[in-house]
């Protein structure tokens, strides 16, 4: 817990916040610059005692619950919340979610990737979308999003239901990827909590897959922020390729971009794949 920095910062977001900002009348007589501490205090229910202190560095640690209360009692926007948070030794709570909304700009940057395949993937492994060459490599394997049926482009439901995926995957990293994709999954599912679709999708999974039950019985966790993953593509044979998790603003959205080893096999076959394009290599 920063104390100084702590208090500085409710100070001056306290002064800039006027009466009027919150609703209040500000009435005569008003000699301290924004809003009064009392005021403050009232509207995160708090004494002002307590907000007193912590403005002269010299509070204890708030609890999260208070600090949601000041938050709010501030108007302060989602990165000066997280800032807040951070001051006081807390990790700030998870950001708004995205859903399957992929925004403009990381569209046209997946277009823009043409020569390593790029998907923008859920935390709860939905595929929302892909450039061209990823279409060229994985096919018709995992559609993405919108479709039909809500599991159908989510790449975890198909790793344990689809056959075809997982002969798209050498036969000795079955057990390996079945492992990376449940530890990634049970990450995502803690980080949002009590989420309902969250929930869902791991009782269908749950339901439909005993391997996927006792794996997750496990309770292995890690997130997939990079790896090696071995394709086995049905017209160029056994790619070898490196698997980068990159960061976007939602909480809830991953940019994914394979590449392959420069000068290797790999490498070469994927600018072969690039060329031709899917219609010589869908995978069916």
């Amino acid at each position: 817990m920063d104390r100084r920095e702590l208090a500085d910062f409710i100070r001056r977001c306290r002064h800039r916040l006027q009466p009027q900002d919150v609703g209040l009348t500000a009435g005569p007589r008003r000699r301290t610059p924004g809003m009064r501490r009392e005021e403050v205090a009232l509207l995160a229910g708090m004494s002002a005692d307590y907000l007193m202190r912590l403005e002269q560095a010299r509070g204890p640690q708030p609890s999260t619950q208070v600090l949601r209360s000041l938050a709010h009692a501030l108007r302060l926007d989602d990165d000066e919340r997280d800032h807040l948070y951070l001051l006081t030794g807390h990790r700030p709570p998870a950001g708004r979610l995205a859903g399957t909304h992929v925004r403009p700009g990381l569209l046209t940057l997946l277009d823009q990737l043409t020569a390593s395949p790029a998907q923008v993937v859920s935390d709860l492994g939905d595929l929302l979308a892909q450039n061209a060459l990823a279409e060229t490599l994985f096919g018709d394997l995992c559609p993405a999003a919108p479709h039909d049926h809500e599991q159908d482009h989510n790449i975890v439901w198909r790793w344990f239901h689809d056959p075809r995926m997982r002969a798209s995957v050498p036969a000795e990293d079955h057990d390996y990827c079945s492992r990376l994709h449940v530890a990634d999954l049970r990450a995502a599912v803690a980080r949002r909590g009590n989420d309902p679709a969250a929930e869902a999708l791991v009782e269908r999974l749950r339901a439909g897959s005993p391997e996927f039950a006792t794996v997750w019985d496990r309770h292995e966790v890690a997130v997939r922020r990079n790896s090696r993953m071995r394709l086995q593509h049905p017209a160029v044979g056994l790619l070898e390729l490196d698997f980068e998790m990159l960061l976007t603003p939602a909480e809830d959205q991953r940019l994914i971009l394979l590449t392959a080893p420069p000068g290797s096999p790999t490498a070469e076959y994927l600018d072969l794949l690039r060329v031709v394009g899917k219609e010589s290599f869908q995978l069916s």
